[in-house]
């Protein structure tokens, strides 16, 4: 039987997080083998798997981009395929784009604590193969690749059996014609105020049918302070305009937190101007939460408004009885028509890929863990996962992770260890993992672990508190257990 492969770090995804953090071990660790197991034939994550009309971010590209690598351009809110060839070329860059094994799906994970490695199963094209690593990291971001949330509408055979489509954004047809065709978008989040915009221009008419609306705001496509300083070099305009941004988002959040009222009193006041007349704030832009229990969505340019006050576009809140032959009958009784209906109804969550982990023989159980500043978790040695954050820009965390995964290698370099776990404080209280009422959090809780109700196992989802937790606090803190 041969040796399996052996590398010193082993990546799981070729993503925006994936190849980061690639790039920072090969910045931070030259010395250090490295690969990236990617399930799927391309890199990119997201940014290749999503093909619907409009895709783009909702957090600005200053901080939506890496930090070590500045976003070259004053757009701030970047459709999918500039985004992409941003991560391609940071990737080509620094030569990540050579250490990535594509169609190498990992199902399996099992850590020895005698030879202190990592034994990793892997799925490629149907052959099974087995690689080993002295450290494994987690960038597979928390939703499943594979299938979004997908509610049962009944109905729906009928609608389809009439010639009428449904399609979901996660699965889009490159064939798929919505010109002059009457389009119903079902569902209120980041997917469907993309959708509506972008496809309205094209369908004779595309309506957002929400059963709870969410909060929108309008947000200038283009970064004014980085048209302001696009004559300056980027190394000296890219970290002031960044730094403007990552104030604005924890300002933003903070104040949601602290003063809800009010922010719901000034996000009313930019939305309501936006709306034409027919459309009541109160019933379809007013959720029922505070800004931010759930994330806020942003429109580039107020496309979306644009859309509903051309008479193109409309929203309708209401619920589902049942689909139809023509298209969705409401529950108020209202009938609403469509060729097509887009199932934006959100993801699924899946953590760590779905990969089945095993200590020692024994086997992973999310929930009975807990996560060690939202990048370690208890019990699991040698393993760092990458998840962004929830109120602001994924990558801002991301970039943390990478700078705090450099400092602990280069600790356990300099002490002579080979393996570190976090021990969890039995006195530590547990708080949900993600703090957000969203749908696709709430139904997926109970499959993940837990965080605690105090640092290091919480996590103040602000930036600059995590700076200084994870980018400059002790490693060695008496939490970790080095042997």
């Amino acid at each position: 039987m041969s040796t399996p492969e052996h590398v010193d770090v082993l990546i799981v995804g070729a993503g925006l997080s994936g190849i980061g953090a690639a790039c920072q071990l090969r910045t931070g660790h030259p010395g250090r083998t490295v690969a990236l197991l990617e399930a799927r034939e391309a890199s990119g994550g997201t940014w290749d798997l999503f093909r619907y009309p409009g895709i783009r971010s909702d957090s600005d590209m200053f901080t939506f981009g890496y930090k070590w690598r500045p976003w070259p351009s004053d757009t701030a809110l970047a459709d999918g395929a500039l985004i992409l060839d941003y991560v391609r070329t940071v990737a080509e860059e620094y030569g990540v784009d050579k250490l990535i094994r594509y169609r190498s799906k990992v199902t399996a994970a099992s850590w020895d604590s005698e030879t202190a490695r990592w034994t990793v199963t892997i799925d490629h094209d149907g052959t099974e193969l087995t690689m080993t690593a002295g450290f494994l990291w987690g960038a597979t971001g928390y939703y499943d690749y594979e299938g979004g949330h997908a509610p049962v509408f009944p109905g729906r055979e009928d609608f389809e059996a009439a010639g009428g489509q449904v399609v979901h954004p996660q699965f889009w047809p490159e064939d798929l014609d919505y010109s002059d065709k009457k389009v119903v978008v079902i569902g209120s989040g980041a997917t469907a105020v993309t959708l509506v915009p972008s496809m309205a221009p094209t369908a004779a008419k595309v309506t957002m049918l929400q059963r709870t609306p969410t909060y929108i705001l309008p947000q200038p496509a283009k970064d004014p302070l980085a048209v302001a300083l696009r004559r300056l070099p980027t190394r000296l305009s890219s970290p002031i305009v960044r730094s403007a941004n990552i104030a604005k988002l924890v300002a933003n959040y903070q104040l949601a937190q602290r003063l809800p009222d009010v922010s719901r009193k000034l996000v009313r006041r930019v939305t309501e101007r936006q709306l034409p007349e027919h459309l009541s704030y109160d019933e379809h832009f007013q959720p029922p939460y505070n800004v931010w229990d759930q994330r806020l969505c942003v429109v580039p340019n107020s496309d979306l408004f644009r859309a509903l006050r051309s008479g193109k576009a409309d929203v309708v809140t209401d619920t589902i009885d049942t689909f139809t032959d023509t298209g969705i009958r409401l529950s108020s009784g209202k009938e609403l028509e469509a060729d097509i209906i887009v199932s934006a109804t959100g993801l699924r969550l899946k953590l760590f890929g779905g990969i089945a982990v095993t200590v020692d023989g024994e086997p992973f159980v999310a929930h009975e863990t807990m996560t060690y500043k939202g990048l370690m978790v208890s019990g699991i040695p040698n393993f760092v996962f990458t998840i962004g954050y929830t109120n602001a820009s994924w990558t801002l965390k991301a970039d943390l992770v990478g700078d705090y995964v450099v400092r602990l290698l280069r600790h356990m370099d300099d002490t002579g260890v080979r393996a570190v776990v976090p021990v969890k404080d039995e006195s530590v209280g547990e708080r949900p993992f993600m703090d957000l009422a969203s749908g696709y959090v709430q139904r997926a809780l109970d499959g993940l672990p837990r965080q605690g109700d105090r640092a290091p196992w919480a996590l103040k989802q602000n930036y600059y508190v995590d700076v200084r937790s994870i980018r400059t606090g002790k490693i060695d803190d008496g939490v970790l257990q080095f042997d």
